[in-house]
């Protein structure tokens, strides 16, 4: 799927998305950068009240990923490799994450591929509440390599 406005409304209709509460209120034309919010509500909501865990790794999961995949083209193998989250305080509020992927970034992970080897990198996107708290920080590791001829 080519078109990022086409995906940014079917990923907000996606089943695990749609469960959730998870809203894509933005995938940039050109791949640069994704910003999503997740909605508070009962049926997300953990025992005590806050925000779900499962659903703020959930919120954060694919973007990197598809980030990179996207602006690598067709050359490459782009996989998820490693994801953590830290959960800093309580997300009483919903919530919004916005991922991106630098110019600079892309031709950096291009110029260390060139050899053929993979190429592990990490990126990093907070999770605020509505208020700009943090309440957590996300962390994805991806795989990048050139694909063999």
């Amino acid at each position: 799927m080519a078109n990022p406005a086409v995906l940014r409304r079917g990923m907000s209709l996606w089943p695990p998305f749609l469960g959730a509460g998870v809203v894509v209120e933005e995938l940039d034309r050109e791949w640069r950068s994704a910003q999503v919010r997740l909605r508070r509500s009962p049926l997300n909501a953990n025992y005590v009240g806050t925000q779900f865990g499962g659903s703020l790794f959930s919120m954060c999961d694919p973007w990197f990923m598809l980030l990179v995949l996207r602006r690598m083209g067709l050359g490459y193998v782009v996989w998820d490799r490693r994801g953590d989250i830290e959960f800093v305080s309580p997300g009483r509020t919903a919530v919004r994450a916005r991922f991106e992927v630098s110019d600079e970034r892309i031709a950096a992970i291009k110029e260390a591929a060139a050899g053929g080897d993979k190429v592990l990198e990490w990126f990093e996107a907070e999770v605020k509440d509505a208020q700009g708290a943090v309440v957590a920080r996300y962390r994805k590791q991806v795989y990048v390599r050139a694909k063999r001829s």
